[in-house]
């Protein structure tokens, strides 16, 4: 087992709330160096940087140790994000833990601004905001208006009722007693940051977004990778609503409220499509002018959220609302694994038809190394 402290680069700076950062990775050498590079151009250094080399079989150590960072080496592949973190997790001694995936990539104050948030005894969990690093393929693009969209629309409004749906895996900030004293990542669902994230919030603890800290994350660039993605995604949530859903209407019934409206939208989405076709059936307007009202009424919902995120994030708008278009085709996947995942998750999961998914699989090939 290779250990290697991270040493800050000679910048590290007394900070009120210091960070140890656990970076799970399996078969990553390409990737994780922007993963990396963007960890030591923190304006608040991590204290270290622990890279779990999950059973990898090409140099995912060699890149990480020859970064600064220390290595550890399960004996076999622990099968889960989760579990890999755990395998870390006794290693960090700081305040503070972030979890990065290896494919993410932190802007420059994320540590500074998300660290800064604990500074309130109640806060246990913080993320900021997610965009995709890549816009190449018709999924990434498609991604990219999903998280503008949410991550500039839904998330605040739950961070305002102090009840965010989820502090995202890829880069959330831990207050380190609270997860062990937890017993670590969960390890019981299939995605960890949203069942830790439930499970704090109905304890009594706070969640926080941090619209401010940005992460960017290697989204799938495939059709292939995008349903092992969604269908995790989607069969996660459905099994912490299983496991969670009747103790958030007593604990927390504003995030009840949410996890409701996200399964009527579930439930009602192909109503929502079928709606021109509907609507062209039963009056006298034709299938275009059906048609053309739904865009429009699409359009208006979505182009404003769109147009302040891109102005946020500074971003071109036309670029942004050029990309609108391909969400539909994410959506359709969507619709189709969140509608599988309540049917297995939800109903003959509980009537013991079915074991729901326990085999975590990544959402993306490795990607290539940054120019």
């Amino acid at each position: 087992m290779n250990h290697v402290r991270h040493s800050g680069s000679g910048r590290h700076r007394p900070d009120r709330h210091e960070v140890t950062v656990i970076v799970p990775a399996h078969n990553e050498e390409a990737g994780l160096p922007a993963t990396l590079d963007s960890l030591a151009r923190q304006t608040a250094p991590p204290r270290q940087i622990i890279v779990v080399d999950d059973a990898s079989d090409d140099h995912t150590a060699e890149v990480a140790a020859a970064h600064g960072a220390t290595v550890l080496r399960p004996p076999r592949n622990q099968g889960s994000k989760a579990k890999a973190q755990n395998y870390a997790l006794p290693h960090c001694s700081t305040e503070l833990v972030l979890a990065v995936d290896a494919d993410t990539v932190l802007a420059p104050d994320y540590i500074e601004r998300t660290a800064a948030v604990f500074d309130d005894p109640e806060v246990t969990i913080a993320a900021g905001a997610v965009q995709t690093r890549f816009t190449r393929t018709l999924w990434e693009r498609g991604r990219s208006v999903e998280y503008l969209f949410g991550f500039h629309w839904h998330r605040p409004i739950q961070h305002a009722a102090a009840s965010p749906m989820v502090c995202s895996g890829c880069c959330s900030v831990f207050r380190r007693a609270d997860l062990v004293a937890f017993g670590g990542f969960p390890e019981r669902t299939i995605v960890e940051d949203m069942d830790y994230t439930w499970s704090q919030m109905i304890a009594g603890r706070r969640a926080v977004y941090v619209s401010d800290a940005v992460a960017r994350a290697a989204d799938p660039e495939t059709l292939m990778y995008l349903r092992k993605q969604v269908w995790r995604w989607m069969a996660g949530f459905c099994q912490n609503v299983r496991l969670h859903l009747p103790k958030l209407f007593t604990a927390k019934p504003i995030l009840a409220l949410w996890v409701l409206l996200a399964l009527f939208e579930i439930v009602t989405a192909p109503l929502w499509w079928a709606t021109p076709f509907l609507v062209a059936a039963a009056s006298s307007w034709s299938l275009g002018e059906a048609l053309a009202w739904w865009a429009g009424a699409e359009l208006l919902l979505t182009a404003p959220p769109l147009v302040y995120a891109a102005h946020r994030r500074e971003l071109p708008v036309l670029g942004v609302l050029l990309n609108i278009p391909c969400v539909y085709a994410t959506k359709v996947v969507n619709a189709v694994y969140a509608w599988k995942a309540l049917a297995v998750e939800l109903v003959l999961v509980p009537l013991k038809l079915a074991k729901g998914l326990t085999v975590y699989e990544k959402g993306r090939p490795a990607i290539p190394a940054l120019p």
